[in-house]
């Protein structure tokens, strides 16, 4: 311990000398004189490789390389980025402006979660994180927005909220040139274009476009609903999708259409809407250039392209593009038919065959089926009216 104390003050003579060294180097012309316009270094600062190392400096670059050699494992020294000093992770290369960031970074590799939620025990690496979170249990959000009163549980949500009032897009799309308020909702639409699916699902393989997609896929395997209707305790995998479902109960719908009237529980069901005023077709096939009204009808359109069927029937293994028709198939089995005709009281298994049905009957082309089931309810009708006829 005496030695150590003994070194350590010897380090700290010899850094005020170097300081001092330091100070007269850059401070002093070649004549000596004291040069008074130093803040003008700013835009033309001396390289410190450049200036000539002491003996000072010498030894104290042997004696701190042996020190700093367990902080370079998940650090890295300071340098310049963008004419700022910065820290760098070297297990991924992100760059940090503090070391207190660069520090709360390197938990995530160590998967170190030192704060935990009281109410569902999700595990955060910093405690702003947990913060934040417990709002979700709490339903406060402190930060609203001015233009519309929407409120949002963190800061930079309500920032970006702003930009949507003032129509504000400043990363385009090279491809489409369609604009975006955020830089990864830019990265998230590039993969539309390139086909890149990054995110896949280690239990059936399944790839998607962005984790938050995979994440919600998981659920469908291990059954995982954590929103849960208050009024008739039905189970959702989303939050948004409890809060839509929430407004059928109580009937509110804040979103009107200017052209028809017609009222929505949500602003994305509005635009989706006014399309078919409009005749906006917004996405395109890239294999034969198809165009559709929503991004749905887009991907289901697709798997016609790649042959994709990821909907599989667990009784006989028949396999579907889209899952309505995978739901139309399973009553083939349960022998369900909960689609009937108003005028003949036939039954179908699917909503479509009744479609076709109605259609026929518009165009004067009413079934035979249909004929003789009328006549005898007409018969029994009068029978009712009049007895005696």
């Amino acid at each position: 311990m005496v030695e150590k104390d003994a070194v350590s003050i010897s380090l700290d003579e010899k850094q005020n000398v170097l300081k001092q060294e330091t100070d007269n180097l850059i401070t002093k012309t070649s004549d000596g004189e004291t040069n008074h316009q130093q803040p003008q270094l700013k835009g033309n600062k001396i390289p410190f490789q450049n200036i000539p190392e002491t003996d000072h400096q010498q030894k104290i670059k042997t004696h701190n390389k042996g020190q700093s050699g367990n902080v370079e494992k998940g650090m890295k020294d300071r340098g310049t980025y963008k004419g700022k000093n910065y820290k760098q992770c070297t297990v991924c290369g992100k760059k940090f402006k503090c070391r207190s960031d660069l520090t709360s970074h390197m938990k995530a590799h160590r998967n170190e979660n030192p704060f935990s939620c009281l109410t569902c025990g999700k595990c955060f690496i910093q405690k702003y994180s947990l913060t934040c979170h417990m709002r979700t249990h709490t339903d406060e959000k402190p930060f609203s927005c001015l233009a519309c009163g929407k409120s949002f549980i963190q800061k930079n949500i309500l920032t970006r909220h702003i930009k949507t009032h003032t129509c504000e897009k400043p990363f385009s799309c090279l491809t489409c040139g369609k604009g975006f308020v955020q830089k990864n909702k830019l990265i998230h639409h590039m993969r539309s274009h390139t086909g890149e699916k990054p995110f896949s699902c280690v239990t059936c393989g399944k790839c998607f476009f962005q984790k938050h997609s995979l994440t919600i896929h998981i659920k469908t395997h291990t059954g995982e609903k954590p929103f849960s209707c208050l009024t008739c305790g039905k189970g959702f995998l989303q939050k948004r999708s409890w809060t839509f479902h929430m407004r059928s109960h109580s009937g509110e719908k804040h979103f009107s259409c200017l052209t028809c009237g017609k009222h929505f529980i949500e602003s994305s069901c509005l635009r989706k809407h006014m399309r078919t005023h409009t005749g906006e077709k917004p996405f395109s096939c890239v294999s034969c250039g198809r165009d559709f009204t929503h991004k749905y009808s887009l991907n289901c359109h697709m798997r016609i392209h790649t042959g994709e069927k990821p909907f599989t029937c667990a009784t006989c293994g028949k396999a579907f593009i889209q899952k309505r028709n995978l739901t139309g198939h399973m009553r083939t089995h349960t022998g369900e038919k909960p689609f009937s005709c108003l005028t003949c009281g036939k039954d179908f298994n699917q909503n479509s065959c009744l479609n076709q049905l109605n259609y026929a009957k518009s165009q004067n082309k009413t079934s035979q089926h249909c004929q003789k089931n009328s006549s005898v309810k007409l018969n029994i009708q009068r029978q009712i009216q009049d007895p005696l006829q």
